[in-house]
């Protein structure tokens, strides 16, 4: 088949044809006329011949030339055809060409594509080296991670429920719900403060005494990367670890002035007590930049920071809200012992996560020692104290035992990780007795640290600072050594440094703090109302109340009104609102004897235990004064009771001092008369 392009030559060529052939006819034709001329001339004449013969030398000539531009045209015909073959080989180049361009570009995209997954690779690769160097400059150990988890939830374990039912039980009933509220609203408050200002002002870079201000409200905070103290976990889960810490740390200083503290300058006091006292003392034991921490003070888990900060600021809190009415003068009995061993356990538990997470970074064997040390260590001041209040008072008691555990645990803490098994024995040997009778000098000194906040927490840090000074095996305190392992005064010390730094620190600020709070909206509740917090500051009550009493409640001028309530002045219905847990011996069905009243701590009035079993001679009813009959309580008569009346015994305590003495259910505060409560 030829190409479209060979077309027009054909038609030249078909043309020259058909003009040769009409030139052909012509010329026959003409030869013919010659012929019939020769003819004729040989009739007519001979000049016609020769006429003739010109005319068919000339179409001879014509035809030659003809033939000529014939075979010209051939030629240029066949050179056309050669054109034409060459035109067709240049396509057939052409249409390879372009399939080889196709196949190029095809192998071009190709290449493209491998490039581009080159490219994607190289960048995986560099991703994969930038993290392999990420993880050998902050190593993230998964393994670690779960294990600081589990540390944070029991931690957080300790504080709530753990301290909240360890001092609710220990208080007295109708003072229960204000106290599990600290403990509750002290977790919330300092959450919320440590995540705005609090991390960073404690593990930020700054001064030697305050962190700075690149952490405010965690801003810049790293997800993938750790904070240099703890590399191997994310910076969240360090902050989520030292929250619990600075959550506990004023959640204990609320045992210390409990039963008469306002809530609303309680709230006040903690948050400014995290800020001034906790913030700069974490930053400066336990940040490398951190002064106490430069020096090469020990502090493993926070006996400074915490325990001897938090009792220091405890002892400074109870001599200045004041005694509780009725101190030194009655028993404090707790109202729910079995709550408090609860607490005390939960306590217990999460400290092995207190001091289990607190290893140094890259040293997690260290925390497995720490939560050894910290068992062995409450356990032994546990048996220590039993033992101790067993040879004093010749009986053990469930009180002295878990007080014990809480002595140990907290003596353990400076050096969970910095001592050996002797250490943490020798730790909790010592403790039990230490603190025993560091919790009884309140009555020697007269100060009223209600749950022992004091003295427990300040001496059982103070105890463990020195015994980690003498005790450091070398081994995880970066090679320091106490003294009976050789390494010379020197870091015994440092470590008294470290608590006398804390000691002051505390004591000083947390004056200041409480004077200007004092001073502007007052500390404490008034002490006719101290028996009824939970009704006072809350509104609500674990007591049980009688069924047609529902509708009492307090106003806003701290009244407590209601229909049953006779009128009368302020103090009459104060003593009425006392009686709404006096009322309650109607309802019983008959009268509860002392002792009863005095366990269960209910009616609300003051019920002494006897004075044989206090060891003083019972006063005479004269020195007492005059005895006042029987009368009927108002509220028992509402109640529906039987046993309204109840008789009243007034004792003199001191030449200065009328204390009344409820002997039932149902007992009615005289207006007249101080009546020291106690529930």
């Amino acid at each position: 088949m030829m190409s479209w392009r060979s077309w027009p030559v054909r038609c030249i060529f078909g043309v020259l044809i058909l003009a040769h052939l009409a030139a052909n006819a012509a010329v026959s034709e003409k030869s013919e006329q010659a012929e019939n001329v020769v003819g004729g001339c040989t009739h007519e004449g001979g000049e016609r011949v020769l006429l003739a013969i010109g005319v068919e030398d000339q179409l001879r000539r014509e035809v030659e030339d003809r033939d000529v531009q014939i075979r010209r045209l051939e030629a240029r015909l066949r050179s056309l055809e050669d054109v034409e073959k060459k035109v067709t080989e240049l396509e057939a180049k052409f249409n390879s060409h372009r399939a080889d361009t196709q196949t190029l570009n095809t192998t071009v995209k190709g290449i493209e594509q491998v490039l581009k997954r080159q490219e994607s690779q190289d960048l995986a690769m560099q991703d994969t080296v930038q993290g392999i160097v990420s993880s050998l400059e902050n190593p993230m150990d998964t393994g670690e991670m779960a294990f600081m988890f589990n540390c944070i939830m029991n931690m957080l374990m300790m504080t709530i429920p753990g301290l909240a039912l360890f001092y609710g039980g220990l208080v007295r009933m109708q003072n229960v719900l204000s106290t599990v509220m600290q403990s509750f609203s002290i977790c919330c408050l300092i959450t919320v403060l440590w995540v705005t200002v609090g991390y960073s002002l404690s593990f930020a870079e700054g001064s030697p005494v305050f962190g700075g201000s690149s952490r405010f409200w965690l801003v810049g905070m790293d997800m993938t990367h750790g904070h240099p103290l703890k590399p191997e976990v994310p910076e969240p889960v360090f902050v989520l670890f030292n929250l619990m810490f600075a959550i506990i740390t004023p959640a204990l200083i609320s045992g210390a002035f409990a039963d008469r503290m306002k809530f609303g300058p309680m709230l006040l006091f903690i948050a400014l007590w995290h800020v001034l006292v906790y913030c700069p003392l974490a930053h400066a034991s336990w940040h490398p930049e951190g002064f106490l921490h430069d020096h090469g003070v020990l502090d493993f888990a926070g006996g400074n920071v915490i325990h001897v900060a938090a009792g220091i600021s405890g002892l400074v809190a109870s001599i200045m809200v004041g005694k509780r009415i009725g101190f030194g003068l009655e028993t404090f009995h707790a109202h729910n012992m079995l709550l408090s061993v609860l607490g005390a356990s939960l306590l217990w538990v999460g400290w092995l996560g207190f001091n289990g997470g607190s290893f140094p970074a890259g040293k997690m064997h260290l925390g497995a020692l720490a939560m050894l040390n910290t068992q062995i260590a409450g356990a032994t001041a546990s048996l220590s104290w039993m033992v101790t209040e067993w040879i004093i008072r010749k009986r053990p008691s469930v009180l002295g035992i878990i007080s014990g555990s809480i002595a140990g645990l907290v003596t353990i803490t400076p050096g969970a990780g910095f001592v050996d098994l002797t250490g943490a024995f020798v730790s909790g040997f010592l403790a039990g007795p230490f603190c025993y009778f560091s919790a009884q000098m309140k009555h020697r000194f007269g100060y009223d640290d209600a749950l022992d906040a004091f003295g427990i927490h300040a001496p059982g840090g103070v105890l463990g600072g020195i015994l980690t000074g003498l005790l450091a095996t070398g081994d995880a305190s970066n090679g320091v050594k106490g003294v009976f392992y050789g390494g010379g005064w020197k870091i015994l010390g440092l470590q008294i440094y470290g608590i006398v730094v804390s000691i002051l620190w505390s004591c000083v600020m947390t004056y200041l703090l409480l004077k200007a709070i004092e001073m502007l909206i007052g500390l404490r509740v008034n002490m006719e109302e101290e028996n009824g917090l939970d009704m006072l500051c809350h509104g609500e009550s674990i007591m049980p109340f009688p069924s047609n009493m529902s509708g009492l409640h307090y106003s806003d001028d701290e009244k407590l009104t209601g229909s049953a309530l006779p009128a009368g002045d302020r103090n009459s219905r104060r003593a009425s609102s006392n009686n709404a847990f006096g009322g309650l011996g109607g309802t019983m069905g008959g009268r509860v004897s002392l002792e009863m009243a005095r366990q269960r701590n209910i009616s609300g009035a003051y019920t002494h235990a006897s004075d044989e079993e206090e060891g003083h001679a019972a006063p005479s009813h004269s020195q007492a004064g005059s005895h006042r009959e029987p009368h009927r309580s108002p509220l028992a008569a509402a109640a529906g009771g039987s046993s309204g009346l109840a008789p009243r015994v007034e004792h003199r305590v001191s030449a200065h001092t009328n204390v009344v003495l409820s002997a039932a259910y149902g007992a009615e505060r005289h207006p007249a008369t101080h009546t020291v409560g106690l529930a």
